[in-house]
């Protein structure tokens, strides 16, 4: 396409002094904008539609277009790319390892890049063509203005030539393209010549209205078709049939001279308003990409951020992974960016996105190697429990039997399908056992019943003695807690319950048995404080400071009790029961702290006395 065929009014010009002589400065050349490259196009979502397409220009005989031609070969090789992801996520994803994967041959890439070659080929060959046309163009124009210069230099002869000068201008009109950088040198010399003509023409003034009436009505033809225009929807399409009309309105003759100022405005009228429209519609599409860029920049900072997270497992990996796959869909809805920048975010993009797949990949493949791991040492756990399945020492293969279980719960996951299998298998092996010890102990249930009884008989009896007083009342609680300690096991089921009943009922005997103890020791204390003082000056500081001493060793005691308290479990009954006793140990060493502390209370109230 040379320059004639892109001139257009680009904005406000200035009247021409002639309409023949000065239009070709006024009508400037100008070219759409860069983005028209990305207006409204065809849209694709599978690889065989763009191959489709690109089939279709390669065997056609249409003119391969170069920006549907980039255009194509873009989407393409989106969908290329993507689907080739896909392929290595689903890869991943399914336990491969993502260093033994080898990327295999597309057939539809082959096929692509064979169709775009003949397109290549075509695209060359015609412009090839082209450039000899305008070559030859421009030679058939240089002889038209070789003809016309001939006729300019003999006046006389002007109106003889007329004719033939009309024949040289439709030959003009009709020769298209030629050589852009020959081609405002070429409409000026050939102007100069018409322009030179038409002031020596000596015709009657009847030809010469009759032409100028002629050409008027030409020229408003072409006004109103340019002021149709403006009502075209699709603006791009307006844009490039203003073009056609100006290229017409260049080759019409002149009109009258009073009428030319006024038809020229009329037309460079009408051009500005689809001018302008032209302008702001890419302007409009110049904010839509900047707009799309911000959301774009928008979510690859999101998916860096989610990258950048720690997964703590498997449920914060699948979580984000959710989440990114949101963010991809959502991805897909927005347009263009400018295309200066259109590549480069969609590369931050896909580098977000592969940084946090390839990350999930390792840690799914370090899982799966945990996974195994774990299997094999369940399978050694259950290959022990088989081993004592048979064994009829109840008490010492019960024991690693349990021991057993403890170690499995130890171990870590491994996949839910194959934990089960494994899981089931032990727990055969361990019941096999427990149901031969079960069926062996039948008597032993029996004695454990009667062991119950006892039991709650001594528990009754130390809840009545809890109401009594007296000096003996430590020692019958002694008693019955040798009784109780005496008896053997109960059943397994009600041991919990009766352990419980047990303590409360002691808790509430010491509790009064060292509130009662330690009132008075107390006061037994403070009658020897006298004695003591009588031993020497020193005395009552030396027991002071013995005290002293005792509190702070305590206190450490109580301490020690109650961090070791924070380290222990209760998701075992045993584990609950050993805190319940360490809990009482904490509260007897408390109550002890009390009274050291009023016995150190009551030496400071003696030396104050003394005083």
């Amino acid at each position: 396409m040379d320059s004639q065929e892109n001139i257009l009014v680009t904005g406000e010009a200035t009247s021409p002094v002639e309409e023949t002589g000065n239009q070709e400065e006024v009508i400037q050349e100008a070219t759409a904008p860069e983005v028209e490259k990305q207006e409204e196009r065809k849209s694709y979502s599978t690889k065989k539609e763009v191959l489709d397409r690109v089939k279709e220009i390669a065997h056609e005989e249409e003119t391969p277009q170069k920006e549907e031609v980039e255009y194509l070969k873009t989407v393409f090789y989106k969908l290329h790319i993507a689907e080739r992801e896909a392929k290595l996520k689903a890869y991943i994803e399914g336990g491969g390892d993502p260093e033994a994967y080898q990327i295999t041959p597309d057939e539809d890439e082959e096929v692509f890049k064979a169709e775009m070659g003949i397109i290549k080929e075509r695209r060359q060959q015609l412009f090839r063509e082209m450039e000899a046309e305008k070559a030859e163009n421009l030679q058939k124009k240089l002889a038209i203005i070789d003809k016309i210069k001939a006729m300019v230099t003999s006046p006389e002869e002007a109106s003889k030539t007329y004719q033939e000068f009309k024949t040289l201008q439709q030959e003009w009109r009709d020769i298209k393209s030629v050589p852009a950088e020959r081609a405002n040198e070429l409409w000026r010399n050939y102007q100069l010549y018409v322009e030179q003509f038409y002031d020596l023409l000596k015709l009657n003034s009847e030809a010469r209205e009759l032409d100028f009436k002629k050409n008027l009505e030409t020229k408003t033809r072409l006004c109103e078709a340019a002021e149709k225009l403006a009502d075209e929807g699709d603006v791009i399409s307006a844009f490039h049939q203003l073009q056609k009309l100006h290229q017409e309105y260049r080759e019409i003759g002149p009109v009258s001279k009073e009428l030319r100022e006024e038809i020229w405005q009329r037309f460079k009228a009408a051009s500005t308003v689809i001018n302008k429209r032209h302008q702001q519609h890419f302007e409009d599409l110049r904010a839509r990409e900047d707009e799309n860029l911000q959301k774009k920049t928008s979510l690859c900072e999101k998916v860096e951020a989610i990258a950048a997270e720690e997964n703590k497992g498997s449920a914060d990996w699948e979580r984000h992974t959710q989440e990114i796959i949101a963010i991809q869909q959502e991805w897909k809805t927005i347009g263009f960016a400018p295309q200066k920048m259109n590549v480069k975010i969609f590369e931050r993009f896909r580098a977000a996105c592969d940084n946090f797949f390839a990350r999930k990949a390792e840690y799914f493949k370090t899982m799966k190697d945990a996974f195994k791991e774990n299997a094999e040492k369940k399978r050694a756990l259950i290959e022990k429990a088989k081993a004592l399945q048979d064994s009829t020492e109840w008490r010492s293969t019960g024991d690693k039997l349990i021991a057993l279980q403890k170690e499995w719960k130890t171990i870590g996951m491994v996949p839910k399908k194959l934990g089960d299998q494994l899981w089931e298998e032990f727990l055969a092996a361990c019941n096999k056992f427990f149901e031969a010890r079960n069926a062996a102990g039948a008597g032993q249930r029996n004695e454990e019943s009667a062991n119950l009884e006892k039991k709650r008989d001594v528990i009754a009896r130390l809840t009545a003695i809890a109401e009594e007083s007296g000096d003996d009342l430590q020692a019958k609680v002694q008693e019955l807690v040798e009784e109780y300690n005496a008896i053997g096991h109960v059943p397994f089921k009600e041991k919990d319950k009766l352990y419980k009943e047990y303590h409360e009922v002691l808790d509430k005997l010491y509790k009064k048995l060292n509130i009662s103890v330690a009132k008075r020791r107390l006061n037994k204390f403070k009658d020897n404080l006298k004695q003591v003082a009588e031993r020497g000056e020193g005395a009552l500081d030396n027991e002071r400071t013995r005290l002293m001493r005792q509190y702070e060793s305590m206190k450490q005691d109580i301490q020690t009790y109650e961090n070791n308290l924070g380290f222990l479990s209760v998701n075992s009954k045993k584990g609950n029961s050993l805190i319940d006793e360490m809990n009482r140990k904490v509260q007897r060493l408390k109550d002890d702290l009390q009274l050291v502390k009023e016995k150190i209370k009551a030496i400071d109230a003696e030396n104050a006395a003394k005083e």
